[in-house]
Parts: C-alpha cells; structure tokens; sequence
C-alpha cells in the first residue's frame, strides 16, 4: 500500500487510508519527469528535490532523513520520534525555544514533521519571498540542534502524552501485540511510536548520538516545492549547505539494519481490552518490500487490496453482504526491509466463530483463477491512477509524499510505479498469493473484552489452549 503512517498512529481509520504514487524528475535526463520536478545532487552527497508551482505564492521546505524505527535498537525505541520533536527546539543560532517560535513567526511560517519506519521529516510552508531566509532557519535547526537538558525533559512528556492518547484506542493494542508477534525481538524496528520508559528516560546524549550517526548531508534529502525558481533554490542551497561535511561514510553499511527472520510456523493470540466495543481481528503476514526480485510484488500487493475492497468482490460478497462481517479490509504497507499483508475483519458479533471460519475459506481460493476478473483488475488499475492524480492538487502536501517514497524506496520505484501497476496480469496476482500468503505462516489476533472472551468462547474459536 502507498500509504503514510506517521508517528505510530494506529487508528483503523488511519490503516486503511491510501496514498498514491509520485513521480520524480532526476537532472541527469534518464528518467520519465514532469517539466516542474528538478533534481541535484551537491558534492557532498546532500540531494536536492525541487517541485515548481506558481500557482499560489507559497513554499514548502522539507528535510528528510533516513532515519526511523527501522534504525532503533531496543534501547532507542521510539528516539527517531522524539528526535523530530527536538529539531523544533534551541539550536546554535536560536538559543532557547522561545527564540525559535519567535523567528517562526517572523517568517510567517507553520511547521510540523513526521516519523515513520524509514524516514523522518521536517518542514515548513511560508510565503516564497521568504523562502531564502527559511533556508537558512531550517539549516540552523539541522546542523546546529543543542539538545538543551530542560527543553529534553518537558518535550519527553509531550512525546510520551503521543503514546497515551494512542491507548485510547482499544485497536492500538490489537496492532502492538501484532507487531510484537510479527517481528519478534526486532519488534523495536517497526515500533515508531516507541516505549513508555525509554522516551521518558531519553538523554541529551542519545540525541547527539543519533545525530552522529544519521544527520549528515549523505544521508538527507531536502525537498523545497511551491512558488520558486528551482536554479535560484539550487544555487542558494549550495551557498547555505554545501559545507555541510559528508560523513565520509554510508550510515546504512556501517550501522547495518537487521533483516527480519521469516515466520517459521502460524499462532493464535488473544488479547484483551475492557473499551472494546466490538471483537476485532486481525492477520497478518511477512510480505514482500522494495528491494531486489521482491519489488514487483509490491506492486502486485497494491492492486490486489484494490481489488479485494471492490463491492463486486466475492471477498466483501461472502463476508460483508452475507452478515457475517461489519467490516473487512486487505491492505499491504510498502516498506523497505520486509513489508506486512495485513487484514482487519471485525466479526458480526453473533457469527464470530463462523465469520472466522469463512475468512479462512476466502483466502484459500485467493489463487482460483475464477475468484477475480479483469474488470476488477482494470478497475484498481483506474483507481490507483485517480489516486495519483488527486495527491498532486496541493503541493505543498504532495511533497511529503515525495519525501516519504524516497526514504522507502528509491527514485526509479517512485517513477516507475504507475506504469509498472499497469502491467500487472491476473496471473502476477495467483503469484502474489501462492508466494506470500496460501499456506504461508501468519500471526493471527482477536481483541475482545474479557466478558467477551469467556461468553464467546474465543479461546476455543482460536485454538488457544
């Protein structure tokens, strides 16, 4: 799925919201670009995206780094998160926070950034006359951070209250212990969010220590799109940061990330909440990402949940038209290293035990060649393009977008993603199941209350003994 999932939000709302493809330009004249994408890369290896729109006099400015849960050992879990929030405090050259928010409001400027699995962001959007000087505010924050240990302190409370308002939701526990299951002890690279106790007790310290070892310009990108001329933006870019020192060394080589060990058998879990209102379940598998041979799947994993959420699907005909689900949904997350296929069924109440048994059969004939048509084929083909077009009309959102597929993937997948959905058949779709999800191991859960649990009999339900 070409989605954003920021900061380890786990509404189901958010899980199944679709963000479409991108396309970018590259400087060098190989790749498909539309006239208003630039691209360049300065010496020291900082690469610079620009999107021109005049339509509105306004401009974007945003970093992106490859930095993330992905990068974070147990004991960092959740300080690529709380990182992003210290870009927004004292630096070298605006010395206290209040001297920030002051030079923001100079700048007529609003900000914000995300954290997700592979990358961070940071941006603001501010009128284009100032866009120079905001090169220059952003440059500050980047490379001169102080990680003062009284603005730490109250900002790990803030990044902490994220996390609390996240258990509000019953279903955030449900998607925790799935994960949990999923990557095992590597849990704490797709844990964005983090855990309660290491954002609480982050230091200074391990601030800096991120920052030695992904905030360098070999590893960022910065992405500046609205009302601008993009030779102005690259001259200006170089003059700001082009002594910004290279690393002299691939984060990614010399701090390898762990490849995720394959599932080695299915399990059943339980898991209860007391605000549950209704049983929700959920399966999951490992499923393909966008390195190498797998990068075609993704793809193939895009449609296929199109597919399967079409009404004229036999998946939502035996499911959600007979009554026996209130709701179903197929989604794939596109990651770098090892995406999951993810389903969320919540069950009629009075048929759980059968509405799980017919999910079941559902999914065994997922490599029929009669379970889909080539309408539906052609249909989620349609639908992806209409999404991409649609994520284009604000640029200064747009970018995100951008930003995130070049943290996730690469420039060629970002280019090439439409016209490689295009040439997807219904043949790549039985290879698609047949590789990652008929007889494949999964983790499969139920959240319910515990009234439910005993009354139901879902112990029983999902084999758990």
């Amino acid at each position: 799925m070409r989605k954003l999932l920021q900061n380890g939000s786990f509404l189901l709302i958010a899980l199944l919201t679709v963000y479409s493809g991108i396309a970018y330009a590259n400087n060098d004249g190989k790749s498909k670009l539309p006239s208003n994408f630039f691209l360049k890369t300065l010496d020291n290896g900082l690469e610079i995206l620009v999107i021109e729109d005049p339509s509105v006099p306004l401009a974007t400015i945003e970093f992106c780094v490859r930095n993330g849960a992905y990068t974070e050992a147990p004991e960092y879990d959740g300080l690529s998160h709380l990182y992003e929030h210290m870009f927004f405090k004292a630096n070298e050259d605006y010395p206290s926070q209040e001297a920030f928010m002051d030079r923001i409001a100079e700048l007529g400027a609003v900000f914000n950034g995300t954290t997700s699995v592979a990358r961070v962001n940071y941006y603001i959007t501010l009128g284009s006359s100032n866009v120079i000087d905001g090169l220059e505010f952003m440059n500050s924050a980047i490379q001169k951070p102080l990680f003062l240990k009284e603005e730490m302190e109250k900002e790990n409370l803030v990044v902490d209250g994220e996390f609390e308002r996240n258990e509000a939701n019953p279903f955030f526990f449900l998607r925790d212990e799935m994960d949990r299951q999923l990557w095992g002890d590597l849990y704490s690279r797709k844990n964005t969010i983090g855990d309660h106790d290491i954002i609480k007790t982050a230091t200074p310290e391990k601030m800096y220590e991120i920052q030695k070892k992904y905030y360098h310009p070999n590893n960022t990108l910065i992405a500046v799109a609205g009302d601008v001329d993009h030779k102005k933006i690259f001259g200006e870019v170089e003059r700001i940061m082009g002594s910004w020192e290279n690393s002299g060394f691939d984060p990614h080589e010399k701090y390898p990330i762990p490849e995720f060990t394959p599932l080695k058998a299915s399990s059943n879990f339980v898991v209860e909440n007391a605000n549950t209102r209704v049983p929700i379940f959920m399966r999951c598998w490992h499923g393909p990402d966008t390195r190498g041979e797998a990068r075609k799947f993704t793809y193939v994993a895009d449609l296929f949940s199109k597919m399967l959420a079409q009404k004229t699907s036999k998946f939502q005909q035996n499911l959600v038209d007979n009554g026996l689900a209130l709701q179903v949904n197929e989604y794939y997350y596109t990651n770098l290293i090892t995406g999951p296929i993810n389903i969320i069924m919540v069950p009629n109440p009075a048929n759980v035990e059968e509405a799980l048994k017919a999910l079941d059969a559902e999914i065994a004939k997922w490599n029929d060649p009669d379970y889909f048509t080539e309408e539906q084929l052609e249909t989620a083909k349609k639908l992806i393009a209409i999404d991409e077009s649609y994520s284009k009309e604000k640029t200064s959102e747009f970018v995100h977008t951008c930003t995130f597929w070049w943290g996730t993937a690469d420039i060629d997948y970002a280019v090439n993603y439409v016209d490689a959905v295009k040439q997807v058949s219904l043949k790549d779709i039985q290879e698609y199941v047949n590789t990652y999800i008929i007889d494949k191991p999964n983790r499969t859960g139920i959240l319910v209350t515990p009234e439910m649990r005993e009354s139901m009999n879902i112990d029983g339900i999902m084999n758990i003994k």
